[in-house]
């Protein structure tokens, strides 16, 4: 009897070995943690485990599948196959947390190779245990989803336009040969055309009451306009009378030819009204109106514009910028920066400073009592860099100009600053504040 309980007793500790052996089976990583709810209270419900098919290289093809696992009192234990790095294809556990009798939330779960046991927060989706990198975890009960696990999404994501060196805000964008999206260079007013170019949106210019070039005799019958009316505008009189293209005259452009019955004699007076469009009015831009010559002037763009913000702070901080994009500075072309500060107070002086990108274009001191200071800069943008005329003054600051260069940048941030100086002036309640600032595009011709 002793004899066969010893045998029982040695087939029940085998039986225990392949058991255990079976289930720390080689290459599965075990996640054992205790679970609890927000009040404190230990977890208790199930744990649906959801995975598609994919290859893990300790043990070889995952069929997809799904698995239960109980959570009594907290406990959580369960082995799974390694996913961390899985590219074919990329993969990762789906896991819905369900109590009372509902599903509670859903996370995602990335598995390493541990020969230690894992708590979930090292496999939850957005963080790696050992020297990887800790990500945002779920949130509202969702988890973020790795790019890396989307099929085809960077493949999609290559079919958008991407960012030129062109590329700048405040402005109309176009897509380039190429397929990178630049910005339309220009002014405002300008129109842009389909092919990206922009220029005058051809508004008529009126001309009235001009008086034809040519002599007043009875003998000549050709008279000049100053500019080519557009299609049929023209309006001529002879003495206040209304005269017919074709029958009293004849119009080549800006040539108006007379017909034998109708030319002007000694005494008569004639006018001419008509429209004009600007962009085929000649390179230069001439246009007339009563013998005088008006030439059309590029207008100033205006890139920024707005109020600042006030300090007491003594050390530099920063009352206003404005960024001037790449596509908004070619060689050429002038940046006008004008900005005033207020000072409030008379116990404390103050410093201010205007910087051009990486430049420090003016720096300045004022007096405690410089109520206010002003100051500009006109930026000539060469083809290697730029050339910076400034100038500042204040209520008893003496005006000072200056000149510099600063080097090629694309794109430019302007900022302007200020701080109080310190002061022994018990209860000061000095500060300083940037009334006012603005950037001015004058494009080159």
């Amino acid at each position: 009897m002793a004899l066969c309980q010893k045998i029982v007793t040695l087939v029940a500790l085998c039986g225990l070995a392949l058991f255990q052996t079976g289930f720390a089976q080689t290459g599965l990583t075990t996640i054992q943690d205790t679970l609890f709810k927000a009040d404190g209270a230990r977890f208790n419900g199930t744990l649906t485990i959801q995975w598609s098919t994919f290859d893990a290289s300790s043990i070889g093809t995952i069929i997809q599948q799904s698995k239960s696992v109980t959570v009594a009192n907290g406990n959580l234990q369960i082995q799974l196959a390694p996913n961390q790095g899985v590219q074919t294809p990329a993969n990762v556990y789906t896991v819905q947390y369900q109590s009372d009798g509902r599903n509670q939330f859903t996370e995602t779960w990335t598995v390493p190779v541990s020969a230690q046991p894992l708590a979930v927060s090292a496999v939850r989706t957005g963080t790696q245990t050992g020297s990887g990198t800790s990500g945002t975890g779920a949130t509202g009960g969702q988890t973020p989803i790795p790019e890396s696990s989307v099929i085809g999404l960077q493949a999609d994501l290559n079919q958008r336009p991407t960012k030129g060196a062109g590329f700048g805000t405040n402005g109309v964008a176009i897509v380039d040969d190429n397929g990178v999206l630049q910005t339309v260079a220009g002014q405002v007013g300008d129109c842009v055309l389909v092919d990206g170019t922009s220029g005058p949106c051809s508004t008529p210019t009126f001309v009235d009451a001009e008086v034809p070039a040519g002599t007043v005799d009875g003998a000549n019958d050709t008279f000049t306009l100053a500019n080519a009316p557009t299609g049929t505008s023209l309006m001529l009189f002879r003495n206040g009378l209304y005269l017919t293209t074709g029958f009293d005259y004849s119009l080549v452009n800006a040539t108006i030819q007379f017909v034998a019955g109708a030319i002007p004699r000694t005494g008569d007076t004639l006018t001419a009204s008509y429209r004009v469009d600007p962009a085929a009015a000649g390179s230069v831009g001439v246009l007339t109106n009563g013998g005088s010559a008006v030439r059309s002037v590029s207008s100033a763009q205006v890139i920024c514009s707005a109020q600042g913000r006030a300090s007491a702070a003594i050390v530099m901080t920063t009352l206003g910028a404005c960024d001037i994009p790449a596509a908004q500075m070619n060689p050429g072309d002038r940046i006008e920066v004008r900005f005033t500060f207020a000072h409030s107070g008379m116990a404390l002086g103050f410093d201010f400073q205007m910087d051009w990108g990486s430049t420090a274009a003016l720096a300045r001191h004022g007096d405690p009592r410089d109520a206010a200071v002003a100051g500009s800069a006109d930026v000539v943008l060469l083809e290697n860099g730029a050339q910076i005329s400034a100038q500042s003054w204040g209520t008893v600051l003496a005006f000072q100009p200056k000149i510099l260069m600063a080097p090629l940048q694309h794109g430019v941030r302007v900022v302007l600053r200020a701080a109080m100086t310190p002061g022994a002036a018990a209860g000061a309640s000095d500060n300083i504040r940037l009334t006012n600032f603005t950037v001015l595009r004058y494009p080159a011709n």
